[in-house]
């Protein structure tokens, strides 16, 4: 009797503590993009959600400590004049990390940041799954990107992404119909956050996407299409995403700590945002691609696949002002390409999440942020992400002076 009263006690207290995280899990969706503040709950994303655990590298790998560097007082943006202090303030930046040639220049902490701390990465996940993506390609889960996804993910047979290459669904040229205003709450990107915070299915989601373009012609960003990749790396490999990063990329590259995917009910990797790494860990990603996807003398990822990754390769990919592209940065394999003579690129999160990388100064620098204005206009004036690239530009010429 008393094992028996036990187990309902346990089965009780279970119950009321999976009812208060859906509790918090609706409050925190319910929340973004309104203004609230949100630094408090980008560090502690797998005590909201349900998650799958990538475990730290059995053999973690410190960055050495390179010369010390103040970061500019202020930086140009637009014609004026922006102090880093303020900036930095402005966008509640919890992290931010700089290495040169592979060395720690700078490292500083704020708000619920730290060395030791997970953060949300937003759409700095698709940079991740694109480098799995390549990973399988080269191992031969995927014979090629020329293949059309349904080849891989028949659920999508119907949907907007039947018999769409892969490649196409890589550059965010899917041809599939999509609204990713943040300040729009009726538009699907606030639709599909949805289902993260009141449970559903992420892949019968994607299914329901209706095509309204000819795929490979205009540049849409779409956080679907990096789901359906995410669907292609599950069915392709056999393993979840999950798994197949712990051991291909996670460990090999020295992790030092624990990195986490938020799930939805069916245990489904939240592809396109859903990934809590620390800023040294999200740092080697950066790292690994300056280095063409060569870690420490082992080949992780193809050189080809890295380069293809951050080149755009079409008129609709090219950055500047685009009439075939709905924003005036480039795009790869799910990386934003800068224009400029310097060859930069960025994985980019909305609340300015950063892994930059200008390869012409050996440089790489994460930003962690929780910008509370963040998509409460549709526009610059909340994203500033513009303005953090100029940010990155100024430490490159301070770090060059």
């Amino acid at each position: 009797m008393k094992k028996y009263k036990f187990l309902v006690m346990m089965a009780c207290s279970l119950a009321i503590a999976g009812c208060a995280q859906q509790s918090d899990r609706m409050g925190f969706a319910s929340t973004l993009f309104s203004g609230a503040e949100q630094y408090e709950n980008f560090n502690r994303i797998a005590d909201l959600f349900p998650t799958a655990a990538m475990s730290a590298s059995p053999e973690p790998y410190q960055f050495p400590d390179g010369p010390v560097m103040e970061l500019p007082a202020s930086f140009v943006f637009e014609g004026n004049q922006v102090s880093t202090d303020e900036f930095l303030r402005e966008t509640d930046t919890s992290a931010v990390l700089v290495l040169k040639g592979g060395e720690v220049t700078h490292e500083n902490y704020t708000l619920t940041g730290g060395r030791d701390v997970n953060w949300l990465s937003m759409s700095v996940a698709k940079s991740f799954v694109s480098a799995a993506i390549g990973i399988a390609v080269s191992e031969g889960h995927i014979q090629s990107i020329e293949e059309p996804i349904t080849t891989y993910v028949p659920s999508l047979a119907g949907s907007a992404y039947d018999g769409v290459r892969i490649k196409d669904v890589l550059q965010m040229s899917s041809g599939a119909g999509w609204n990713e205003d943040y300040s729009d709450p009726n538009s699907d990107i606030n639709g599909m956050a949805q289902i993260m915070a009141v449970g559903g299915s992420l892949s019968d989601f994607t299914a329901t996407l209706k095509r309204a373009r000819k795929p490979g012609t205009y540049n849409l960003y779409n956080s679907t299409d990096t789901q359906a990749l995410g669907l292609l790396l599950r069915n392709a490999t056999g393993r979840s995403i999950a798994d197949y990063m712990e051991e291909k990329i996670w460990h090999p590259l020295g992790m030092e700590f624990d990195g986490y995917w938020m799930t939805d009910d069916e245990d489904v990797e939240m592809a396109f945002g859903g990934l809590n790494a620390t800023a040294r860990d999200y740092a080697k990603m950066g790292e690994l691609y300056r280095n063409l996807g060569n870690w420490n003398g082992e080949q992780i990822i193809p050189a080809p696949w890295v380069h293809a990754s951050v080149t755009p390769d079409g008129p609709h990919l090219q950055p500047g002002d685009n009439p075939l592209s709905d924003f005036p940065m480039g795009y790869g394999y799910q990386w934003w390409i800068m224009d400029g003579d310097e060859g930069e690129y960025s994985a980019i999160g909305v609340y300015n999440q950063f892994i930059y990388v200008n390869p012409t100064r050996e440089l790489v620098i994460v930003k962690l942020s929780a910008n509370s204005a963040y998509g409460t206009t549709p526009d610059e004036s909340s994203s500033r992400e513009f303005e953090t690239i100029e940010f990155f530009r100024a430490i490159g010429k301070q770090v060059a002076g």
